[in-house]
């Protein structure tokens, strides 16, 4: 079953070494995981200041800067992955050094057919 596991921090939860070696540990965890077949697709996401919103109602779409949501944590990357259960996504969930600082949202990606395959 597929995963999407998100991880959330507030801005400068990670000095710029500490996060570094962070970012190593998730690659190196990355391998890991596929290595054991588990491994589907990992990133961190570009801060929050170059992020857009958008929003239709009625009319053109409107664009927004920034998150939508006024949090202290902010979206900062993820990973999807596949287990075969919740408890092996909290084990690898538990992993990810995104986890010391912030929170990781486990989800089960809900499977919907008729969509594209991706590359």
């Amino acid at each position: 079953m597929k995963y999407m596991v998100l991880l959330y921090a507030e801005p400068g939860a990670w000095p710029p070494e500490e996060h570094r070696v962070a970012l190593q540990e998730s690659i190196d965890l990355c391998h890991t995981l596929h290595a054991e077949g588990r491994y589907l697709a990992a990133a961190p996401l570009e801060p929050v200041s170059l992020a857009k919103c958008v929003r239709v109602r009625s009319g053109p779409p409107l664009v927004s800067d920034g998150p939508y949501a006024e949090t202290k944590e902010q979206l900062g990357g993820y990973f999807l992955i596949d287990v075969a259960n919740m408890d092996e996504a909290i084990a690898v969930a538990a992993r990810i050094p995104g986890a010391r600082r912030g929170t990781a949202e486990i989800r089960p990606v809900m499977e919907v057919t008729g969509l594209p395959e991706g590359k």
